[in-house]
């Protein structure tokens, strides 16, 4: 068997492979802290390159950025049943403001510092910015509120995987006031096609566009739409949501405003996020057995280039050409953007430093020493493709690396997106969908047509399956529910999911 530098490979433990991908791109570790991790440099720089483009995508709808409060009272989530009904359970609790020596050599909560009303550590902000919006509203001239959070928050999560679901994680959250139900639906939907459009061409990560079922929208929502992507074990991945809230939260928070012919009525609201979750989806899409592969457009380096040498003469040689080299790169433009290159002259073995870049996944690879200046060229060697390529003096490498980090990103989409249709079926019979979804069986993403019901609902859970979502460029197609046998004009999409 060809040796492999993340071990176990994603055919003998899939979930144990992830972990070592993680470890072995240095991303992130676990903390002192149960259920929260450190994001360690090369992986928060990931995270800060979907911020910076989601960011660019918000301003341009029209969004602005503000910051809301970590804590929120208590009661404001009660005003809200279903809402609290729904994160209840995750909630973490302030109840003090103040330690005091307990007698032992130890601290506790100091009994006079008790919180006249406890504080909950965000776990989503509908509630506290509901609460703010209620005080910014007061005609129709001052909406729509376009407003997004880049923050924290806390959701007290049993079991735990870094990235796909932690105990504290990043993420941002837009929240928005309009006048009109029309406008928060289009405001909705436009949401969705904006994280849409970053998944397949920022992360190069197919996805489909769908509303929630009933049991899986978020709580207080009338409408929740998700985007659902597909990792390699054919698991689902949420990876973004956008919630039609109506006018829920503005009864629950009081956001009216005067419209223009006087009458006082009710706002329409929306909220929509996504998460350090994507980061996960990024490994689950890509990666391989050798660590991280990262689409050009998200990676912190487009090209990492490794000096070889053994004396100082050579060293002084061959730095001045890398040196020469990484300002020519740097000159050119990827995505509007310059292209970003790593000169690794670390005092370690070349082939320890070759694997340590290879399981970071940076899309070009660069090895240079004296006999490739004698040469006037060198191999050249991309993430998405176990063979080496053909060798490049200095002036062909430099022109081609957009076109080569171009060919990646696009590679990566076709790749991913034939990995998913080849484990999509549409199924119409119970028969075959519990076949599809049996223990030992591959899986993947099924369409069948249904009803919202206790009948699904059993027969999902019994197969640890979920309803991922009702795709919206699904057409209108007559059929009969697989778990119900009643009536269906539409297919949801069925997986396993994380």
């Amino acid at each position: 068997m060809a040796k492999t530098a993340i071990s176990p490979t994603r055919a003998e433990n899939y979930p144990e492979w992830y972990q070592q991908v993680i470890k072995g791109a240095d991303l992130a570790e676990n903390s002192d802290v149960r259920g929260c991790m450190v994001i360690k440099p090369w992986g928060y720089a990931i995270w800060e390159n979907i911020q910076r483009r989601l960011d660019t995508m918000f301003k341009a709808t029209g969004h602005e950025n503000a910051y809301f409060p970590l804590f929120i009272p208590m009661s404001f989530l009660e005003k809200e049943a279903e809402h609290v009904e729904g994160f209840a359970k995750e909630c973490a609790v302030v109840t003090h403001h103040r330690l005091e020596p307990d007698g032992k050599g130890g601290l506790q909560p100091a009994p006079s510092a008790k919180l006249d009303e406890p504080l909950i550590v965000r776990p989503t902000s509908e509630t506290i910015i509901g609460a703010t919006f209620a005080r910014w509203v007061q005609s129709y001239r001052d909406l729509p509120i376009l407003i997004n959070q880049w923050a924290n928050v806390v959701r007290w999560e049993l079991r735990t995987r870094m990235f796909l679901r932690t105990t504290e994680f990043l993420w941002q959250e837009g929240h928005t006031v309009h006048a009109t139900e029309e406008e928060a639906r289009a405001e909705t939907r436009q949401m969705l096609d904006v994280y849409a459009q970053f998944a397949e061409q920022h992360m190069a990560m197919p996805v489909i566009k769908g509303e929630k079922t009933a049991g899986e929208r978020f709580p207080g929502a009338v409408a929740t739409y998700s985007i659902e992507a597909m990792m390699q074990d054919r698991k689902a991945l949420q990876a973004g949501t956008s919630h039609f809230l109506g006018q829920n939260f503005a009864k629950a928070q009081d956001i009216k405003f005067q419209n223009q012919a006087g009458e006082v009525q009710l706002a329409w609201t929306t909220s929509w996020g996504v998460s350090t979750r994507l980061v996960g989806g990024l490994i689950m899409t890509h990666a391989d057995d050798d660590g991280l592969v990262l689409p050009p457009k998200l990676a912190p380096a487009h090209v990492v280039v490794l000096p070889m040498y053994k004396s100082d003469e050579e060293r002084a040689e061959v730095l001045k050409y890398v040196g020469e080299l990484k300002s020519g790169l740097e000159a050119q433009q990827y995505d509007g953007e310059p292209v970003r290159v790593r000169i690794d002259d670390r005092d370690l073995r070349g082939g320890d430093k070759k694997w340590q870049w290879v399981r970071r996944g940076v899309p070009l690879r660069v090895e240079i020493g004296p006999r490739d200046l004698a040469d006037g060229a060198f191999p050249v060697s991309r993430r998405d493709s176990s063979e080496r390529g053909p060798k490049m003096s200095a002036a062909q490498f430099i022109e081609a690396a957009p076109g080569l980090l171009a060919e990646i990103q696009q590679s990566l989409f076709d790749r991913a997106n034939a990995e998913r249709q080849a484990a999509t079926q549409t199924i119409d019979s119970l028969k075959d969908f519990d076949a599809f979804f049996a223990e030992g069986a591959p899986g993947g993403l099924a369409y069948c047509h249904f009803t919202d019901g206790p009948e699904m609902e059993a027969h999902c859970k019994a197969l640890k399956v979920t309803p991922r979502c009702v795709p919206i460029d699904g057409e209108a197609e007559a059929g009969k529910c697989i778990f119900s046998g009643a009536p269906s004009e539409k297919r949801a999409l069925f997986a396993r999911a994380y």
